[in-house]
């Protein structure tokens, strides 16, 4: 493997350890992230109504956008449990990206930006 692919898993890889650095860093209980660390995938549950839902549920719940935002309204509210939450979720995105699963296309789930899974 070479190229954007290897990239993109080398990228998931250095986010998915930051974000555990600065998990445990900060002292976060790690029953929580044991806890949490699968609830982004309850997304496939947009499966059910198609791949076109499908592809949009779980694209919304894996990219890193919407966990950057909670970990910043985190901070600002300062809600430990809220950026714990947010870095578990960034850590799910990334190890999913070392894994080969990317982004979904809304032709078919294994279908993703990263490859054919």
């Amino acid at each position: 493997m070479t190229g954007p692919r290897l990239l993109l898993r080398v990228e998931g890889a250095a986010v998915a350890a930051a974000a555990l650095l600065v998990y445990f860093h900060h002292g976060y209980s790690w029953w929580l992230l044991v806890a949490l660390i699968i609830a982004p995938d309850l997304a496939f549950v947009g499966y059910l109504r198609g791949p076109r839902t499908g592809a949009a549920f779980y694209n919304s719940t894996h990219t890193y956008t919407a966990p950057l935002a909670l970990g910043a309204a985190g901070d600002l509210i300062e809600s430990r449990t809220t950026i714990a939450i947010a870095l578990t979720w960034i850590v799910h995105i990334g190890v999913d990206r070392v894994l080969g699963y990317g982004l979904k296309y809304p032709t078919a789930f294994k279908h993703t930006h990263l490859a054919r899974v």
